[in-house]
């Protein structure tokens, strides 16, 4: 697909395949469009130009959202798991005939080019046909706790469950933000991200007529929408994905909502990619490059492998390998069939990206590759790779979310140990080594949720995801997350004897 004469022309027709009527993007709500009090714009990062007009949700609507999910929960929670898992059948169907419109609507309101898009919608119809299954497989306990009792534990939906979802996948992190939830029996109150929230909206005619109304209802809005869905008393369960200052901020005004809830958050990471000098160095190189997510998400990935610990011995070959992939990224308008890598998702979010890059060479780091800014229109950075880099340097130390990498030296076991656990976050992490007993070892040392083995971002179905320390609580992917959207009911009978 590649770009009609004018950006604007695409914008529109990207908006009619699902607002036909020429309302543009609204609320999805009680299995209707709803429109709004207020509107904010929203902006194509490709350009800079308005993209579309959202509801910016007031407190009143997303307590009607709230209200419509908890009437139509429980005859969604009376449903078998079988029926629920057909329901998410029949959305698989929809979302594949409408997969290739909703990549188009992605990558204009993202920034991420259209293979990153489409990849996205195959993500999210994989996920709904496997992780239906895997909550098939979880059942309820049986204890004989008593010589004369017995204890039977189900697990209990909570109800409504609100989630709030980052900019940078937000279709797929929409879709497979519902799943479990929706399995266990909970409905929901789904807020866009502030930055990209047309194709999260849109996923509105997806759903409507496939699941009931009020099982899934989705509001765009900024701090005020977020922090009324927080706060809503018919809410006991949240799920966040984002940055570890917003989960900071949730967790505060949990405290003074009034109503015990139970919070669970997918956040940053400063993940290391560990090389040793027995690697095979240039499949590691293309691993580290690929893990960088520059042609995905122009490297706005909490799991990204940004911060590259090489032995000394190899780290002049990494670093040529490294460069010379991210010279060859081919920059452009996401939509465009020979853009490699898109823009950053806003204009001030590119800001803070040049502030990392300035900060990194007045701090010492070597400039290798990038560095620059690039079309003047839409929100461009360069791939940017950094070399001679300390651990007492900002870019060593916090989480960029871009465009830019990093490259440290190490000389022994014991020291790429210490670096890598050099940081507050611990999300993923990738050790490459063709010593098994060194890959064991270092794997157990490191402290992060989830680790590679000579591979990197790659996500295995069942391995669940999610991150130790500052990178969040709970896990996804998995039957656990299913029951991280659960309750456990024990109902105990004693049994008299004959």
């Amino acid at each position: 697909m590649t770009t009609m004469t004018t950006p604007s022309g695409l914008h529109a027709e990207a908006l009619r395949s699902f607002w036909p009527g020429g309302t543009g993007p609204q609320n999805y709500v009680d299995g209707a469009w709803t429109t709004a009090a207020v509107y904010a714009e929203t902006f194509d990062p490709s350009t800079g130009n308005t993209f579309a007009v959202v509801p910016e949700t007031t407190k009143d609507e997303v307590d009607a959202a709230v209200r419509a999910a908890a009437r139509a929960q429980p005859a969604w929670a009376g449903l078998t798991m079988s029926q629920r898992a057909e329901h998410l059948s029949a959305l698989k169907a929809v979302l594949d005939a409408k997969g290739e419109e909703l990549a188009l609507l992605e990558a204009i309101d993202s920034g991420n080019p259209l293979p990153s898009t489409r990849r996205d919608v195959g993500l999210a119809l994989r996920y709904l046909t496997e992780w239906p299954g895997l909550a098939l497989s979880a059942t309820g306990r049986f204890t004989r706790a008593h010589a004369d009792g017995i204890s039977l534990i189900s697990a209990e939906p909570y109800g409504v469950v609100g989630k709030i979802i980052a900019y940078n996948h937000p279709m797929l992190f929409a879709i497979a933000g519902m799943i479990y939830p929706l399995m266990a029996g909970n409905t929901m109150v789904i807020k866009t991200s502030t930055q990209t929230p047309v194709a999260t909206l849109a996923l509105g005619e997806v759903i409507d007529g496939v699941l009931p109304p009020g099982v899934v209802n989705i509001v765009s809005g900024g701090a005020d929408a977020g922090d009324a869905l927080v706060t809503h008393p018919q809410v006991k369960r949240l799920a966040f994905t984002g940055s570890e200052a917003t989960a900071l901020a949730i967790q505060k005004r949990l405290s003074v909502s009034g109503m015990v809830k139970h919070f669970s958050a997918e956040l940053g990471g400063k993940n290391p990619f560990i090389v040793f000098a027995d690697a095979d160095v240039s499949a590691a190189v293309d691993a580290a490059f690929a893990g960088l997510s520059f042609h995905i998400s122009a490297g706005q990935s909490c799991q990204s492998t940004a911060r590259i610990l090489v032995h000394e011995s190899i780290i002049s070959e990494v670093e040529a390998g490294l460069a010379t992939a991210m010279r060859r990224l081919t920059l452009g308008p996401a939509y465009e069939d020979a853009t490699e890598m898109g823009p950053v998702v806003s204009r001030e979010h590119a800001r803070r990206i040049e502030e990392f890059i300035r900060g990194g060479i007045d701090e010492g780091a070597r400039l290798v590759v990038g560095g620059g800014t690039l079309k003047s229109g839409g929100y461009f950075i360069e791939p940017t790779l950094f070399s001679d880099v300390t651990p007492s340097m900002t870019i060593a130390r916090e989480e960029i979310f871009g465009p830019v990498a990093t490259l440290m030296p190490f000389a022994t076991e014991d020291e790429a140990i210490r670096l890598a656990n050099d940081t507050r976050y611990g999300l993923s992490a990738a050790v490459w080594t063709n010593d098994l007993d060194r890959a064991l070892r270092v794997s157990a040392q490191v402290q992060a949720g989830y680790v590679w083995v000579n591979d990197a971002n790659r996500h295995y179905p069942g391995s669940p995801f999610g991150g130790m320390r500052a990178s969040g609580i709970g896990r996804e992917e998995t039957v656990d997350e299913l029951f991280g959207y659960t309750e456990s009911k024990s109902v105990n009978i004693r049994v008299r004897s004959a």
